[in-house]
C-alpha cells in the first residue's frame, strides 16, 4: 500500500537531509574502513568508537552486554528530553566479510563500494544523522536512542534488549532501503520468521577401499537429511515456507568413510511454528547413521502493516511524495521489537546491492532520498496525535 503525499518537503526534513547527505559519504568511509566481522571484538570496538564520535554531543554513551557471549558490548547512544515521545533507532555494526576479504570504501561512478557498505553501515550513518536531527527537538522527546549491536549477522541465542525498550512509541530500523516496482520509496513493515537448522550425523569410519561396508557413512546420511529438508520447501503454500540446505561438512580424507558431519539449512516462513515443523521432517537415522536436528538461530516474524498506516500517511504528507509499505524475506532485529513496539518500520537505510559480499555497495544518490524518508518517519512519530 502506498501512502500518498503531495506538496513541498517539510523544511525540517529538507534541512537535516541536506546535512546528513553532506557528511554521509565521509562517515561511511570511516565506518567501512573498520573491518568488523561478527565475533571480532577489536573490530567491533573500533566501529563503536567511530559511531560514538559521530553521535550528537547531547547523547550519553552506554555499552550494553551483547546478546552473544564473547562479543564486544553493544553501543547505545541515548538522549533524554522534556517531551513525551520515545523513539528507538536500530542498526548493527558487524558484517559477514572476513578480515582477509575486507575492502575499504571507494567510489565507482554512482556506487560507494566497500565491505559492509549496505549491510548495514550505510544505514548506521543515516541513523546517526537522524539522531543528530532529533537532538534539536528534545522538547518533544522523552527519550531517543540509537542501538547498534555487534552480533546481528550471527546470533544463535535470544536477543537481549527487547524488554528494555518495550512500550516505546516507535522503532525505526535502518537495514537497506528499496523502491517498489513503480520506483516509489518503500519501507519494510513485514518480514518472515527466519531460522537456521543444524543437523549433525554420527556414523562409523572405515577404510573406503579395503572395508567400506564396515563403515557407516555420515555424509550420505546428511545428504538424505538435506533432501528431507528441501522436500518441505513450499514458497507458494500457506506459510510461504522456504527450506534451503546451504552448507554440508563431512569427511577428513579421500579414502575414509566419513564418521560424522553437519548440515546447515536456511529456513524462512510466516511463523516460527512452520520452521520447527522442518525439524520433524529430518529422520532420526539414515543408513545406520544417527541424525540430530536443532533450530540453532531464529527470528520471529514481523507484521506491523496495520499499526503503521497512520504513521506512514503523516510521513508521506511531510515528505511530499508517496511511501510504500512493503515486505522482505531477510531477517532483521526489527522483528524482535515489533511485538512490543507496534510502530516498527524497517528498511530505512540507503539503497544498494551485493549484501554479504566484499563488493557490496550503496547508491550514492540514495543517501539523501533515504535520509528524507527516515526523517519523515521520525517526524511522524513526534507529530502523532496532532
Amino acid at each position: 500500500m502506498a501512502c500518498k503525499g503531495t506538496g513541498p518537503v517539510d523544511a525540517w526534513i529538507q534541512q537535516h537531509a541536506a546535512a546528513i547527505a553532506g557528511r554521509a559519504e565521509r562517515e561511511l568511509e570511516a565506518l567501512v574502513a573498520v573491518s568488523s566481522p561478527s565475533g571480532d571484538v577489536h573490530g567491533a570496538e573500533e566501529a563503536a568508537a567511530v559511531a560514538a564520535a559521530l553521535a550528537p554531543g547531547e547523547a550519553a554513551i552506554e555499552r550494553l552486554a551483547c546478546s552473544s557471549p564473547g562479543h564486544a558490548p553493544d553501543l547505545l547512544l541515548h538522549m533524554t528530553g522534556s517531551g513525551s515521545r520515545r523513539i528507538l533507532l536500530l542498526g548493527h555494526l558487524d558484517t559477514v566479510v572476513a578480515h582477509a576479504e575486507h575492502r575499504p570504501l571507494r567510489r565507482d561512478v554512482d556506487r560507494l563500494v566497500g565491505s559492509g557498505a549496505v549491510d548495514m553501515k550505510g544505514g548506521d550513518v543515516l541513523a546517526l544523522g537522524v539522531l543528530r536531527a532529533l537532538a534539536g527537538r528534545r522538547e518533544e522527546i522523552a527519550e531517543a536512542a540509537l542501538l547498534l549491536v555487534c552480533d546481528e549477522e550471527w546470533r544463535v541465542g535470544p536477543f537481549a534488549h527487547v524488554e528494555r525498550f518495550a512500550g516505546w512509541d516507535a522503532c525505526l530500523c535502518f537495514e537497506a532501503g528499496q523502491l517498489d516496482e513503480d520506483g516509489l520509496d518503500a519501507v519494510v513493515v513485514r518480514r518472515k520468521a527466519a531460522g537456521t537448522v543444524r543437523v549433525t550425523a554420527e556414523g562409523r569410519s572405515a577404510h573406503s577401499g579395503s572395508a567400506p561396508d564396515k563403515g557407516i557413512n555420515a555424509l550420505l546420511a546428511l545428504a538424505g537429511a538435506a533432501q528431507a529438508v528441501a522436500a518441505r520447501h513450499d514458497p507458494g503454500g500457506p506459510q510461504h515456507l522456504t527450506a534451503v540446505p546451504t552448507v554440508l561438512r563431512s569427511g577428513d580424507a579421500f579414502n575414509v568413510v566419513p564418521a560424522e558431519g553437519e548440515l546447515i539449512c536456511d529456513v524462512r516462513a510466516d511463523s516460527l511454528d512452520a520452521l520447527r515443523e522442518v525439524l520433524d521432517a529430518v529422520p532420526a537415522a539414515v543408513g545406520g547413521a544417527t541424525l540430530e536436528a536443532r533450530l540453532v538461530r531464529q527470528w520471529p516474524g514481523m507484521d506491523s502493516g496495520a499499526a503503521t498506516v497512520g504513521l506512514l500517511e503523516r510521513a508521506a504528507r511531510a515528505l511530499g511524495r508517496p511511501i510504500v509499505a512493503g515486505a522482505r524475506g531477510g531477517a532483521s532485529d526489527a522483528s524482535h521489537f515489533a511485538a512490543t513496539i507496534p510502530l516498527t518500520v524497517d528498511g530505512l537505510g540507503p539503497r544498494g546491492g551485493g549484501a554479504h559480499a566484499p563488493h557490496e555497495y550503496v547508491l550514492a544518490d540514495s543517501l539523501r532520498s533515504r535520509a528524507e524518508v527516515a526523517l519523515a518517519l521520525a517526524d511522524g512519530v513526534l507529530r502523532a496525535g496532532e
